[in-house]
């Protein structure tokens, strides 16, 4: 495969339309953006995938660099047997799965320190809720709540909720990728999703006190509101 340009920051309009094959074959002729789109298009199901097996947020990263460095390496050989997503979906699985053996076995782990691991929640740009911090914190805090239950989900059971609720893949891809029959993915997602609402609701019951806060902003814009009229109504006696 030719050098591959890597300056391109941002892919035209016209070629993050293009489709799968086009973007492959543009690819392996060396072109940047190309490849640069097949990336945007599939890191966040990648990153996904790797952090449901991994549960930490940098070693998953790691795992989709790594990963897009060997589809680079090996697209000269990708004859789309399969789908480029299918493709992508293994190399990640293969890297994370591996990682995953290599891990010391953690014996005698403070509960603390493994709940913190990881576990900062992300404030992005586009999670914020237009420009109301509450809504941007409420939303950061029931993402956490959410990735914290998934996290302690077993392992088998994880990566099937991860792959078929939260990526929506089919049971069928599901099992071709993880080597399982239909009943079983079928089977651990029930449960996944079982272990998965007990957790919610034990963690939840503890929150109900807490529910609709009338703090911080809203409650300073209010005081802040009926001050003004209180004012007006003085001016006017």
């Amino acid at each position: 495969m030719s050098t591959m340009s890597t300056e391109v920051a941002r892919p035209s309009p016209a070629v993050s339309r293009l489709g799968e094959s086009e973007l492959v074959s543009r690819a392996r002729s060396g072109e940047g953006e190309a490849f640069r789109v097949i990336m945007q298009r599939y890191n966040p199901r990648l990153y996904r995938m790797a952090r449901g097996i991994l549960r930490d947020d940098a070693e998953a990263e790691d795992v989709v660099q790594e990963t897009f460095v060997r589809a680079f390496t090996g697209l000269a050989g990708f004859r789309a047997e399969a789908s480029l997503s299918t493709w992508l979906t293994r190399i990640a699985l293969n890297e994370a799965f591996g990682r995953l053996r290599r891990r010391p076995i953690e014996i005698g782990l403070d509960p603390e320190a493994v709940e913190a691991q990881g576990r900062a929640p992300s404030m992005q740009p586009d999670d914020r809720a237009g420009d109301d911090p509450e809504q941007a914190v409420a939303k950061a805090q029931i993402r956490l709540l959410l990735e914290h239950a998934i996290d302690e989900l077993p392992e088998h059971f994880r990566i099937v909720f991860v792959m078929r609720d939260v990526e929506e893949l089919s049971v069928e891809e599901t099992g071709r990728l993880l080597g399982l029959r239909a009943e079983t993915v079928k089977t651990r997602l029930f449960r996944a999703r079982r272990l998965l609402r007990a957790s919610l609701q034990s963690r939840l019951s503890n929150l109900l006190s807490d529910i609709f806060p009338f703090a911080g902003a809203r409650c300073d814009r209010i005081c802040d509101a009926v001050m003004a009229r209180i004012g007006t109504i003085r001016s006017l006696e």
